[in-house]
């Protein structure tokens, strides 16, 4: 796989350690079993999989490499480079200006930009009216545009489906920059609708088989639909694409759901003919961060920190796992440790911040599960896991640990 060129106060000292260990054991990931890193006192497990990954590494490095290319010259986001609040900052401070906010809000007046500006595409891509504004403006953005490959594999099978006269079903949150850029890609070519989740499309499959009235699709997915949509013509063919970094279980259970919806109206010796069999859209490492949550959760453990972007689906996907079975604080940074006995962490489904006391439990030996998104450096999950070492006076050497594993795997 290629190798970014990523600045060095994005590495780290113990968690790039651990994860070459287990790439240069496991190279293939057939083993999705977590890390434990043991300090006495305090254990810490460590997810197979986590942090940057391929399109997030990319994006960076042409962000940085626009920066170094164009001295004196204006250069703009057109939104956040990725989810992370601590990459956005560092980038705002290299003179980076954000045109829009991560809800799409204008920050910046198109006018007042000119062919001379550069302007970078986030990793989640952008839409096909902003991509037609820009060359209206001369501005050359295929220059420095990081959208992931994967984000533009979902736009190419849509476009396929579409070219079968199959309209597109996207699960994905439609206010998100990555699903508002797959919608208004997906649409050129098919009419387009996009689900959150298995309630939403419960409620499509009940208009499909005709337990709600077609006239309901228009008040129950008022702003998710594309212009001209005709439900009792466009739900007879559909296919289910995603949003990258949605939950692949729940993706999965949609689709079924939706075929089953095909099957009742049409019959099964039908179904193929109005329900395109697609595969899964999700991105490799969506996927593999995901199987490597499961992993942690085949362990005991007495709390889970995720580190990552308030704003990062993904990261907020894995907490929605480690929170079926453990206790589970969301933290932007090692800044949110407040202390031993304190806490401040995001609650992703309320969306504010919460302080809890007595968080780490008073026990001989205290085992967490730590980890984080696809947007986070792997030195803010140093920094929290060497926080939180702090508290343990007692706890051994952090070069002794990782020895100890280096000199076993050399064994192995």
């Amino acid at each position: 796989m290629k190798k970014f060129d990523i600045p060095t106060f994005y590495q780290s000292p113990i968690i790039s350690r651990v994860k070459n260990l287990r790439r240069d054991a496991d190279p293939r990931k057939k083993d999705f079993t977590p890390t434990v890193l043991d300090f006495g006192p305090v254990r810490f497990l460590i997810a197979r999989h986590f942090g940057f990954c391929y399109g997030v590494e990319n994006a960076i490095e042409i962000a940085y490499k626009a920066v170094a290319e164009n001295p004196g010259k204006r250069i703009f986001l057109l939104s956040e480079m990725i989810h992370n609040p601590e990459v956005n900052r560092d980038l705002l401070s290299r003179g980076i200006t954000f045109i829009m906010d991560t809800h799409g809000e204008q920050l910046i007046d198109w006018d007042s930009l000119g062919s001379d500006d550069i302007v970078i595409v986030p990793a989640f891509g952008t839409t096909v009216e902003i991509e037609a504004r820009l060359r209206s403006i001369g501005i050359r953005m295929e220059a420095y545009d990081t959208t992931c490959p994967f984000v533009q594999k979902v736009w190419k099978r849509a476009e396929s489906l579409g070219m079968e006269n199959h309209t597109i079903v996207v699960h994905g949150k439609h206010r998100h920059e990555e699903t508002r850029a797959t919608f208004s890609h997906s649409r050129q070519n098919a009419p387009t609708i996009v689900v959150r989740d298995l309630a939403d499309s419960q409620r499509l499959a009940d208009i499909i088989t005709g337990k709600l009235p077609l006239e309901d699709f228009y008040s129950l997915f008022a702003g998710k639909y594309s212009d001209g949509f005709v439900a009792d013509r466009d739900l007879g063919r559909i296919g289910v694409v995603n949003q990258t970094t949605m939950l692949a279980t729940e993706t999965q259970a949609i689709a079924d759901l939706l075929r089953l919806a095909m099957i009742e109206r049409y019959g099964i010796s039908e179904v193929q003919q109005h329900f395109a069999d697609t595969r899964d859209t999700l991105c490799y490492a969506t996927n593999d961060n995901q199987r490597a949550t499961y992993g942690l959760l085949e362990m005991e453990a007495d709390i889970a920190i995720i580190v990552g972007g308030y704003n990062s689906s993904n990261t907020s996907h894995i907490v929605e796992l480690c929170e079926e079975k453990h206790p589970s604080f969301f933290v932007s940074s090692a800044d949110k440790l407040i202390s031993q006995e304190e806490i401040s962490h995001f609650n992703y489904h309320a969306q504010c911040e919460l302080q809890t006391r007595d968080y780490l439990p008073a026990k001989s030996v205290v085992t967490i599960i730590l980890t984080s998104g696809a947007s986070c450096p792997d030195a803010m999950v140093d920094a929290v896991m060497q926080k939180l070492l702090g508290y343990f006076p007692d706890a051994r050497k952090v070069e002794d640990v990782i020895s100890e594993i280096e000199g076993a795997a050399s064994l192995a």
